[in-house]
């Protein structure tokens, strides 16, 4: 198949390889992005693929807590001007209250809820706010933490709301310590908790793709496994939280710096506006012949 620019320029932003061998890659593939950074990582061409995808559409993230329940949520509009407005901000309090109080499983749940359990839908609300600001306005997902009173939260808003982490400890409750957790999430970007979390799948790919890795290094046959399973170590300190270097410590991991409170933790949730989102590409100079030409 034909490989585009375009198709090139993503591998390249998820790999950091150079273009003749992104664009190798897409051809030996068949153009699947996914097997094209496989096949650069199996060459030694690439690290990992970068975790982060385009970061695309504007909004922010928000996160509510009342007593043992908290909520981290992601609203979307059109341009970063409006996450400015103060209805914006009114409308982000809001539902965040909403979802705290109601507990929706889902984002249409939610939207058909009345707005704190009573007078007009979520979603009515919603429209009242795109009328009055006169952008596209959207609620995309949010999350519902639980907690006993032997617990924390956590809640951290990064570059104003850009990113939002929210993290739940047990055995402690101690609020400091548990923000502390979200801010090296929001920062270093761990995938998930521990190792245990880990689909097998994801870890039986890795595997492979790192032996394929020090085979295609000239690496004898016998010591392949021993130096597969010490990579994988690192596979593992890259996607779980606990594995990982504590940001505020970094010579300790976050599990020891966590475990010697006498805390465990138990889950976190980070959302970045508009990861996985892609964007309108407009090109500028077609734009401005278009309307010369009017």
């Amino acid at each position: 198949m034909a490989i585009s620019a375009k198709m090139v320029k993503e591998l390249r932003e998820k790999t950091g390889a150079g273009m003749m061998d992104c664009k190798k890659a897409l051809q030996e593939t068949d153009g699947n992005i996914d097997k094209a950074i496989d096949y650069l990582r199996e060459k030694g061409i690439a690290k990992a693929a970068k975790k982060a995808d385009r970061i695309a559409a504007e909004g922010s993230t928000y996160i509510e807590v009342d007593n043992n329940t908290a909520a981290l949520l992601e609203v979307n509009c059109e341009t970063d001007f409006v996450t400015k407005n103060d209805q914006f901000k009114q409308l982000l309090a809001e539902l965040a209250k909403h979802i705290v109080k109601l507990k929706p499983a889902t984002v249409e749940e939610a939207l058909q809820q009345k707005l704190h359990g009573e007078g007009d839908t979520v979603e009515t609300y919603i429209k009242s706010v795109i009328a009055k600001i006169g952008e596209k306005i959207s609620l995309r997902r949010f999350a519902v933490l639980t907690k006993t009173d032997n617990d924390a939260f956590g809640a951290y808003l990064h570059m104003g709301g850009r990113i939002g982490v929210l993290s739940l400890l047990e055995g402690t409750t101690d609020e400091t310590l548990a923000k502390d957790i979200a801010m090296h999430a929001a920062a270093v970007n761990p995938r998930y908790v521990s190792r245990d979390e880990v689909a097998k799948e994801d870890v039986d790919h890795e595997r492979e793709v790192l032996k394929t890795q020090a085979l295609n290094e000239g690496k004898p046959e016998k010591i392949v496994e021993k130096m597969v399973e010490g990579r994988l170590g690192k596979f593992f300190e890259e996607v779980c939280l606990l594995e990982q270097n504590f940001v505020k410590d970094p010579d300790q991991k976050v599990k020891k710096y966590v475990a010697d409170k006498g805390a465990t933790v138990k889950a976190f949730v980070r959302y970045e506006v508009g990861e996985g989102m892609e964007k309108r590409e407009d090109n500028f100079a077609e734009e401005v012949m278009s309307q010369v030409k009017k």
